[in-house]
């Protein structure tokens, strides 16, 4: 099977103004009205959804497939094509008790918050049986310490390295992915220095190894266990080793010259893909789509992808449903079924959104996947041995995505300002200490 095209759900392709995103919906059911959308009557079943960005449940058709199946049954999908935005309502809503759907999408970096101020406002999935085909560490970021389960997995965002064959040949580094991968087998410093060794020997001067420092930062700290936080939920960025030696690593990276300085997703970081200003970038599943799309069609055949040093997941959501909602049970059946192996392997087939579930690995449209855009490379064994070599225990924090960022901008100004790397550490920590109390 092949991938000729897939999507990534940072992208703001299924868009809703800001008043629907924000806007408080009430809906009625059997005996009166709720703070959810969904209703019981006469035998029928509406349930509503409110998703972010590309999930893909309602682009692929996965709705009205579980219509046609489920006589009676309805649902409605609201989509906020930002995240930040559909969290931020969200929020709203939770604490003001309206305006929320049956089902909402959490994503991955909002788990931990959700789990630890929000529990109460969510059905427990712990007692649905058949939910063991996940990877072992993927329910565990939306379980309580009491064991309530408050969602079920979608996608998650294994990591590996997208290279641009033509670059490394003009710099004398091998092609070949296997021969690529090798460079840098199980150390991301041996990434850096295959970057040195880019730079030494490119013809030329102008092109850059890697877009940023800040993609290898994360890929680093996303291979960890422990990242920011500890199991207790106390702040150990500052002590733990894997944070320290990601950030010394990627500030040699962005003071050396090796970096375009252009931050993933970030103004500059497009334009870049388009006029193959960098040769490699530490890409999750789910970037493929914004890569191809982005780069156009000029560049395909020259991208290819190699493994990662380590094992390491960007990204990934949840499908909750409200403790409230008056069609809970029905909901809760439908995330089940959205979340089942066969769904899941449905949605890397269509859309490139890569599987939680250990079963969807072994199914021929996900393990035998190539991308032609990527020269055929084969996408669904590489980010599958990706994901099974993904730590077993995640431990997230609150503010965990605040945390990034401020890390990023950190980074940004040892590779961009030209500040040394301890002084940037300095104020990251600083800024860090303020944005979290």
């Amino acid at each position: 099977m092949r991938i000729s095209r897939t999507l990534s759900r940072s992208r703001v392709t299924v868009a809703v103004s800001a008043i629907a995103a924000i806007g408080l919906v009430a809906g009625c059911s059997e005996g009166g009205t709720s703070s959810t959308g969904g209703a019981k009557k006469d035998g029928k079943v509406t349930i509503t959804m409110g998703l972010f960005g590309v999930m893909g449940f309602k682009e692929t058709g996965l709705l009205e497939q579980y219509e046609r199946e489920n006589p009676g049954v309805t649902i409605k999908a609201e989509i906020a094509g930002d995240e930040q935005t559909y969290y931020t309502a969200l929020q709203t809503h939770l604490a003001g008790g309206s305006g929320l759907k049956d089902i909402q999408g959490i994503e991955v970096g909002r788990a931990k918050e959700i789990v630890d101020t929000q529990a109460d406002k969510f059905a427990d999935f712990a007692d649905v049986k058949g939910t063991d085909h996940f990877q072992p560490w993927k329910l565990n970021q939306v379980t309580t310490p009491e064991g309530k389960v408050l969602g079920l997995g979608t996608d998650i965002g294994p990591m590996a390295v997208c290279y641009r064959k033509d670059m490394f040949e003009q710099a004398g580094l091998p092609t070949d992915r296997e021969e690529v991968a090798a460079l840098w087998a199980g150390d991301w410093s041996k990434y850096v220095e295959t970057g040195k060794k880019f730079k030494e020997n490119s013809k030329n001067s102008e092109l850059a190894f890697m877009d940023s420092s800040t993609g290898l930062f994360n890929a680093m700290i996303y291979g960890s266990s422990e990242q920011f936080y500890d199991k207790d939920g106390e702040l150990v960025y500052d002590k733990n080793p894997v944070v320290k030696d990601a950030w010394e690593l990627a500030a040699e990276a962005g003071g050396s010259g090796m970096t375009a300085k252009l931050r993933q997703f970030q103004p500059g970081w497009d334009p870049g893909l388009a006029n193959s200003t960098f040769a490699t970038t530490v890409c999750p599943a789910w970037m493929l789509g914004h890569i191809s799309e982005k780069a156009g069609p000029a560049n395909k055949g020259k991208w290819d992808v190699a493994k990662a040093p380590k094992g390491a997941n960007w990204g990934g959501a949840f499908l909750g449903v409200l403790e409230k909602s008056p069609v809970k049970a029905e909901a809760r059946k439908l995330v089940a079924w959205l979340t089942a192996p066969a769904q899941q392997a449905a949605l890397f087939k269509e859309i490139g959104n890569f599987p939680s579930s250990k079963e969807a690995l072994t199914q021929p449209e996900v393990s035998g996947a190539k991308s032609p855009y990527f020269s055929e490379a084969p996408i669904g064994e590489i980010f599958g041995a990706a994901a099974n070599d993904i730590p077993a225990e995640q431990i997230l924090g609150r503010k965990d995505g605040t945390i990034k960022d401020i890390f990023s901008q950190g980074l940004h100004l040892v590779e961009s300002k030209g500040r040394k790397p301890s002084e940037a550490w300095d104020t990251t920590d600083e800024r860090i200490r303020k944005a979290v109390g």
